[in-house]
């Protein structure tokens, strides 16, 4: 029984494998679970000398039985281990699975005629380098050099020969640029980037979350499986254990990413790691040749100069600006706030830190503003009182 059961595997992101289903009848996995175990808590009460009549009526058999990615975390493990039985307990005519595990992809290969759809991820063209060239300092100041180092490595990305991804490392100080860039070419190509922040990270949970634990945990694979973008960013590379390194040998090399539950062929992805690292050499004592060695190009992103620091902040100024009210513009001068700033922030060279600066600067001359509109509380008590 559940022989004829053709299956789908669909491979990516979950708002394209919705528009994969289309508007057919659905029946998930998990309501077919919970059905199941439902009718095996009934409790059947009979009576001695009488013969029951009461006949167990079959479940009807799903025309399209569908799992989604975030439903084998519920699933019982030795349902994982045999999902086979499942699937011909349940007997659909149709299964189709989201990003599965690959115990279960590779069970059901054994059993079924299974069929594979994948998601074809935005992939870098000559137009994309055109608009990254020419919109690069709408969006950053200075970093001259990495627009260029930038344009060079992604070159190969535009090239059919290239089938696994490129890897950069950018390395510098915090707030120049770095993760906007990445930003900036992801929002190129479309899709959600894919931003993981290792600091985040640690001991037995990062374990797990980059080797793979129980089936149910969050796992770097799993999202790489989710993702819709064509971009991966790893964020503070430089604040994982080296024990972690050894994970990301293959990723680099060959654009496969396997841990305990699935296996992720990348494909021309573009992966890029941010550091605080100094300098090449410094990233290379850290990580060691074997990781060193396996990046397509580390990038150096600079301190501002005194002048860029003074562009950043012109062009903070003039956003927030365009956000305020009427009325909250007209109690600002645009220009005495960025002189005032020039002076503060001279020494400043962290995007985000200055951002955070000139809200404060903005906030604290609209509230004074505001408060000497208003009446003094005290100096009105005292004229009641006196009246």
């Amino acid at each position: 029984m559940g022989s004829d059961t053709k299956v789908t595997v669909y491979y990516g992101p979950l708002s394209w494998f919705e528009t994969q289903l289309g508007n057919e009848s659905r029946r998930y996995l998990l309501d077919a679970l919970n059905e199941r175990d439902e009718a095996r808590r009934r409790i059947r009460h009979t009576v001695d000398g009488l013969e029951s009549t009461e006949e167990e009526t079959p479940a009807p058999r799903p025309d399209r039985l569908i799992a989604m990615s975030s439903d084998y975390a519920s699933v019982h493990e030795h349902a994982i281990t045999n999902f086979v039985g499942l699937v011909r307990e349940i007997n659909p005519k149709r299964l189709l699975l989201h990003n599965p595990p690959e115990l279960i992809h590779t069970q059901l290969d054994r059993v079924f005629k299974t069929n594979v759809e994948s998601f074809t991820y935005p992939v870098v063209t000559r137009d994309t380098l055109i608009k990254f060239r020419d919109g690069f300092e709408d969006h950053l100041v200075g970093q001259q050099r990495v627009r260029e180092r930038m344009l060079a490595a992604l070159y190969s990305l535009t090239t059919d020969r290239r089938a696994k991804p490129v890897v950069l490392m950018f390395y510098g100080p915090s707030g120049v640029g770095k993760t906007e860039t990445a930003q900036l070419i992801n929002g190129l190509l479309g899709g959600k980037l894919l931003r993981k922040q290792f600091s985040m990270f640690h001991s037995d949970k990062f374990a797990s979350y980059v080797f793979g634990g129980t089936h149910s945990e969050s796992s770097f694979a799993r999202d790489l499986l989710d993702r819709s973008s064509g971009v991966i960013l790893i964020d503070e590379f430089d604040k994982a254990n080296s024990v972690f390194h050894s994970a990301f040998y293959e990723v680099f090399d060959e654009g496969v990413f396997e841990d305990k539950n699935y296996r992720v062929q990348l494909g021309p992805a573009l992966i890029i790691c941010t550091s605080n690292y100094g300098s090449e050499d410094e990233i290379r004592q850290a990580l060691g040749d074997a990781l060193y060695s396996r990046f397509d190009a580390l990038i150096p992103f600079e301190p501002l100069s005194p002048d860029e620091i003074k562009q950043v902040i012109d062009r903070l100024v003039d956003v927030r600006f365009e956000a305020l009210a009427p009325d909250e513009r007209a109690a600002l001068d645009s220009d005495e706030t960025k002189s005032l700033l020039h002076a503060r922030a001279s020494s400043t060279g962290n995007v985000r830190k200055l951002g955070k600066l000139v809200d404060e600067v903005i906030s604290l001359v609209l509230v004074r503003s505001m408060l000497s509109d208003a009446p003094n509380s005290s100096n009105a008590t005292k004229t009641k009182d006196a009246a």
